[in-house]
């Protein structure tokens, strides 16, 4: 959870009178479009704005410059060469990359973890850079104008593990105006144009089946952590939700990467590794951490813990506290200044109480108000409604929200509810040394494997299997000794 969050849907940002005829630089032939390049650009440097108040770039300017050399490189040999291209690393968890008209390309530092070289950072970037040189975007924006959507999303190469969100339903973000899917043919070209640009760099186009073969890995990481704890196997949603299987992908990129052959020498492995060093891992210090059952937001000064069986979920807009059959939780925002100063302010412009009983408390110290009863909803409907506002250090106030999918879910989590939203509190000391945020470094590989490797690292649960993932080696073998490969430590 970010301090302050204005959430900015992008659902009504295109919606452009009329078609005209324009040339697409791959195909070079004749399309009808709502966006000529300039639209495109525009619309794009727009949206730009936004993605980066939804997730923020990250914080690491050497980084950010090394991701823009190797995009840049490859924007050169694309189609479109003469956009002035961006390319940034955001300060997400997600394993995704993604981007807009007009030569605007997002790769999250949540993905870049988990590759291996230059040359798969190259991968994902040439996807995207080929769904923009296509006019994706574009094409996507004519055919929904019709329906009276606004379109601005370019793709998403990949974003997998999926649980019951309850912290989305309080929220309205950037990616809720994204149409998120692409047709295969649409994604096919993307691949082929990736595969072009790289083999123009000198990058072996079969980075992009090391690419899709690590989305794999994750979604067998996802499926295997679920059966091991009794939970369903989880399904892709959010962006991905209607993209091409990575099965499909896998098929398709594999027997377009076999159709080049040459002298391939760039994979730039230790530069990479080198950018990398240090990067954070996990949630940030500016997201707050989650450690086991217990949230911790350093900058805000501010704690909670999960019942016994509960998990968080960690999002830009929100913190939720959700039981483990994702039907009832509790939901944390930072309340805005402009929403009032007291309490009762507060209840009146974000609640908008009909009929209830108002409660004082006390979370371990610091003031608290708490109402239950009715609200009127959007459609002028009552409807139930239980929330606390609490005033935290530095007099910042949050918003605890007792969310559940019906009224007998509700009921039922009461309970633990208040457990969780008891557990609100100041940072200990305790607290302050558990929240130290996580980073990549790079090791060699010692003797005794990543078994040794997983005795010494933060990551408590699965440990060994985590670093397997973060290396490449999910489905198996081991690097050489000596070899350098990824550690998560603490900073």
């Amino acid at each position: 959870m970010r301090k302050f969050v204005a959430c900015v849907s992008l659902a009504a940002a295109v919606l452009l009178a009329g078609c005209a005829t324009v040339e697409n630089p791959v195909t070079g032939e004749r399309e009808r479009s709502v966006m000529n390049e300039s639209d495109e650009v525009a619309q794009g440097r727009k949206a730009h704005e936004e993605v980066l108040a939804e997730y923020g770039a990250y914080q690491d300017a050497r980084l950010q410059a090394y991701v823009n050399d190797v995009g840049q490189r490859l924007a050169k040999q694309s189609h479109r060469s003469q956009l002035e291209w961006h390319f940034t690393v955001l300060d997400s968890t997600e394993i995704n990359a993604f981007a807009l008209p007009g030569g605007y390309v997002y790769i999250t530092r949540g993905i870049m973890a988990y590759m291996d070289s230059e040359a798969d950072l190259a991968g994902v970037l040439g996807h995207e850079i080929g769904h923009v040189t296509a006019r994706h975007g574009a094409q996507r924006a004519t055919r929904q104008q019709t329906a009276g959507i606004g379109v601005l999303a370019a793709t998403v190469l990949g974003a997998v593990l999926g649980v019951g969100d309850i912290a989305s339903q309080v929220s309205q973000s950037v990616a809720a105006g994204y149409i998120a899917s692409y047709s295969r043919e649409q994604e096919l070209q993307a691949d082929k144009l990736g595969a072009e640009y790289l083999s123009r760099v000198h990058y072996n186009p079969q980075n992009m089946v090391d690419v899709i073969q690590l989305l794999k890995n994750q979604e067998a990481f996802a499926a295997d952590q679920a059966k091991a704890e009794g939970r369903s196997v989880p399904a892709q949603h959010n962006w991905l939700a209607s993209h091409p299987s990575n099965d499909q992908r896998l098929r398709d990129i594999t027997q377009i990467a076999s159709q080049y052959k040459g002298d391939y020498s760039e994979e730039g492995r230790t530069r990479f590794l080198q950018a990398v060093n240090g990067m954070s891992f996990g949630e940030s210090r500016e997201q707050g951490v989650t450690r086991g059952r217990n949230f911790y937001h350093e900058p805000l000064g501010i704690a909670l813990t999960a019942p016994v069986g509960w998990k968080i979920q960690n999002t830009a807009e929100a913190v939720a506290l959700v039981n483990g059959e994702g039907t009832a939780g509790l939901v944390m925002q930072a309340v805005p200044p402009k929403a009032g100063s007291t309490h009762e302010e507060i209840l009146r412009n974000l609640v908008k109480p009909e009929q209830g009983r108002t409660e004082m408390r006390s979370l371990n110290g610091l003031a608290a108000t708490h109402f239950a009863g009715t609200r009127k909803n959007e459609r002028g409907q009552s409807q139930g409604v239980v929330v606390t506002v609490a005033t935290g250090p530095q007099d910042r106030h949050y918003l605890l929200r007792y969310a559940a999918k019906d009224a007998p879910s509700l009921d039922r989590a009461m309970p633990q509810l208040k457990e969780a939203e008891a557990s609100f509190r100041a940072l200990t000391a305790a607290d302050r040394k558990a929240a130290r945020p996580w980073v990549v470094r790079t090791v060699a590989y010692p003797r005794g494997g990543f078994a040794e490797l997983a005795k010494q690292s933060p990551l408590s649960t699965y440990a060994e299997q985590q670093l397997r993932l973060l290396n490449g080696f999910y489905a198996g073998g081991e690097p050489k000794p000596g070899q350098l490969v990824k550690v998560v430590a603490e900073q």
